[in-house]
């Protein structure tokens, strides 16, 4: 068997009937084309797409508590990117699904609705959850002992780490006779 291959099985009567020719192979082949089957991956790909287009939809603001002056709008959703989740912690009101991060944006946008400015409505949220809202607190008096805090004790141990290392003495040991005969073969030998 050595040029010999394996021939496809032979074809049934009703592959014949359906017009049958001759191939490659040497035996009767159907002149239709086979059916392809669906690929998997595609499958998988409408599937992702699918769910990431829900997923998108899903995040997007509710229509209805939307300013309907647009520049109101991006002036709130601006205001969300800089208020803290007070449930999340490190995520902006923007980016939390919480409920919490929802109340608060619906307040950000009824303050922009009242005509206030950026600035009180940041002094209005500060009053009413304090400095920890903002995701970017300013530099003040009350907080400048957390900015300057670690730089403080870096400064301190730094300090004593040095006092203490130029205090200490180096200790002074004679050598003992047979160490000093040692040294003195070793100078001799370079």
């Amino acid at each position: 068997m050595r040029g010999d291959f394996i021939s496809p099985p032979p074809l049934g009567e009703a592959a014949q009937r359906a017009g049958g020719g001759s191939s490659a192979y040497g035996g009767d082949a159907p002149s239709v084309a086979p059916r392809r089957l669906p690929q998997r991956g595609s499958r998988v790909k409408a599937l992702a797409i699918a769910l990431s287009a829900l997923a998108l939809m899903a995040g997007a603001s509710d229509p209805s508590e939307r300013l309907p002056d647009p520049a109101q709008e991006a002036r709130a959703r601006d205001l969300f990117k800089e208020v803290r989740c007070l449930v999340c912690q490190n995520e902006s009101i923007d980016d939390s699904e919480a409920q919490l991060a929802g109340d608060l944006r619906r307040i950000v946008r009824e303050q922009v609705k009242a005509g206030r400015s950026d600035r009180q409505i940041r002094a209005f949220l500060v009053e009413r959850y304090g400095e920890f809202v903002l995701l970017k607190p300013a530099f003040s008096a009350g907080n400048a002992v957390l900015w300057l805090a670690p730089v403080g004790v870096l400064l301190v141990g730094g300090g004593l780490m040095f006092s203490l290392l130029r205090r200490r003495e180096p200790e002074q040991t004679e050598l003992s006779q047979d160490e000093e005969e040692r040294v003195k073969r070793l100078l001799e030998d370079d």
